[in-house]
């Protein structure tokens, strides 16, 4: 066999097992999902939480891989410039998918274009919590409160254009009072001088704050979602206090670059609703103050598109634009 007809028989042999690969049925590889934030974050115990139990579902190693920065835009970008396979996904959440986009100048990814929804994980309000110094025990006396003195009250925050930080915005637009933003680098901070007197009010998550409510050391006023929470069952709903526009809970999900195949999305969303009616994920998810909530990809899909179209408003009214 003289050495065309041997390369020509590798070349065919290469691309057979090429195709072969290529046709094997989805799952053949590890599959990688990308934490657009840090360790310890509540994206990161979620995926965390997830990983096992849906790698014995798929038969491959799920692997959590933290890509922080930006916001989330440095994590859900690489995302969205990835293989088009299923084997690179993410978790996304309402601040870097439908907030960011209309804040920030620069823009990394479309939400709606470059993404494949696949379900939504888990939605979570979050709690407002002053100094007990501030003379307001429910959403409608902290509204007085600040009615009575205009750009006097001040709230914390993990950092402009977060999530905690729109909510904020959100009341000032509702309740048509002037609440003074400080940004901290994060939510610990924040607490730290709500705790020490330095602000009156925070919006944050119910597991950062709920030993200092129950210690007496901070007062929940309200809840920024549209439930009461079990932890929390006296807390009245921003609603119930007559300010339901400014109502508004986090949501957190999973979604794949856009054009990957739609079996290989029905496969990925079989075994990741399956995975979330476990016991054990739901406690967990629970222990973070989210209420695990699955939906279609077309649900999750249509939630992107109204949220990012809600806080253009929301940021266009603030003035806020960040480079």
């Amino acid at each position: 066999m003289n050495i065309t007809l041997k390369f020509l028989c590798a070349a065919a042999a290469a691309a057979g097992f090429a195709d072969l690969t290529h046709a094997q049925p989805f799952p053949a590889k590890p599959v990688r999902i990308v934490v657009p934030f840090g360790p310890g974050s509540t994206i990161d115990i979620m995926g965390r939480t997830i990983a096992p139990k849906l790698s014995e579902a798929l038969g491959q190693p799920v692997i959590v891989e933290n890509r922080s920065g930006a916001g989330g835009a440095i994590g859900l970008e690489s995302v969205a410039k990835s293989g088009k396979d299923g084997y690179t996904l993410v978790i996304g959440a309402l601040g870097p998918l439908a907030v960011n986009p209309s804040l920030y100048a620069r823009k990394p990814f479309d939400p709606v274009k470059d993404f494949a929804p696949i379900t939504t994980l888990a939605t979570g309000p979050m709690i407002v919590v002053v100094h007990p110094n501030v003379p307001a025990r429910n959403i409608k006396e902290l509204v007085a409160v600040a009615k009575a003195r205009p750009g006097k009250l001040n709230y914390g925050s993990p950092g402009i254009g977060t999530t905690n930080h729109m909510a904020g915005e959100l009341l000032n637009l509702a309740a048509g009072i002037k609440l003074v933003h400080v940004p901290y680098k994060g939510n610990a901070e924040a607490l730290t001088d709500l705790m020490g007197g330095q602000l009156d009010i925070v919006f944050t998550g119910l597991p950062p704050a709920l030993a200092q409510i129950q210690a007496g050391r901070l007062r929940a006023v309200a809840t920024t979602g549209t439930k009461r929470l079990p932890t929390l069952p006296q807390l009245q709903t921003i609603s119930e206090g007559g300010l339901a526009e400014a109502s508004v809970s986090t949501w957190y999900g999973v979604l794949a670059p856009a054009g990957t195949p739609r079996e290989i999305i029905d496969r990925l969303h079989a075994e990741i609703t399956k995975t979330m009616k476990n016991p054990e994920i739901a406690e967990r998810f629970s222990s973070q103050g989210a209420e695990p909530i699955t939906t279609t990809p077309d649900e999750f899909a249509r939630t992107i598109r109204d949220d990012v179209t809600k806080w253009a408003k929301v940021i266009k009214a603030t003035g806020l634009k960040l480079d």
